[in-house]
């Protein structure tokens, strides 16, 4: 079982590249679990035609018992299964605290154990990796980090940020950088800039995502633009992709 966090900066693309990586796994066969770790609970809703999922965070607040396995999650495209953690009601609590109650939760229903799945994908807020944000590095969690970053200058902050928190546990056995995912906007000298952060942390471009109107245009149907077209160009990069972490 591989585990990788997906680490990146609020509006980067972490959740379009998370659940089109996912729908690219599992359009290979692979059994994938992809759990969105933000407040906003919005990583998996191109999984499930656009519907969004009830976040543990939510059925703690709404029910006296916690969610049990046929309510932690539920399967969207390619049999993805997706949880969302879910947050605090905003301006009461830490926002983190959802991903830990969630984890607990995970390890108590042996999620993983009755899944079994093929890699587990965590999509996570790296504006700040504090407290529960860096649960996915520090408890262990995932093996592996992938950094979302743009040739923006607090992208480009936010990744740096990332890498040094990931270093800070490295020598405990925790997950390392894999590797940089670009996702452009289209800022001058893009993928120079991308490059020389990645060469000064002597890290790899795994994968160099265009903008593309086509991701906009099957997000508005509910879907990954893998699931939507799969043939397309955009796609066959997502699948490249899926095909490199398989394969390292």
């Amino acid at each position: 079982m591989k585990k990788i966090a997906i680490y990146g900066k609020g509006g980067i693309g972490k959740s379009t590249t998370t659940s089109n990586l996912s729908a690219a796994l599992a359009r290979m066969g692979k059994k994938v679990v992809q759990i969105g770790c933000d407040p906003k609970a919005d990583s998996t809703m191109n999984l499930l035609d656009g519907q969004p999922l009830t976040p543990v965070m939510d059925y703690y607040r709404d029910h006296d018992e916690e969610p049990d396995f046929d309510h932690i999650g539920k399967e969207g495209f390619g049999g993805v299964f997706c949880i969302e953690t879910g947050g605090p009601t905003p301006g009461l609590g830490c926002a983190g605290r959802g991903i830990i109650a969630t984890f607990d939760l995970l390890e108590e229903l042996e999620v993983f154990e009755r899944i079994q799945p093929d890699v587990v994908l965590y999509d996570v807020l790296g504006d700040v990796v504090c407290g529960g944000f860096a649960a996915p590095i520090r408890e262990g969690y995932a093996e592996n980090v992938l950094i979302v970053t743009s040739g923006e200058k607090m992208a480009l902050y936010a990744a740096d940020n990332i890498n040094r928190a990931v270093q800070n546990f490295e020598d405990r056995g925790y997950a390392h950088v894999g590797g940089i995912i670009l996702n452009r906007r289209n800022v001058e000298r893009e993928y120079e800039r991308v490059q020389t952060f990645a060469d000064r942390h002597h890290l790899p471009i795994v994968a160099d995502i265009p903008r593309s109107g086509e991701i906009t245009y099957w997000e508005d149907a509910g879907k990954t633009v893998v699931e939507g077209n799969p043939d397309l160009p955009i796609s066959r990069i997502y699948q490249k992709l899926a095909e490199t972490i398989l394969e390292n």
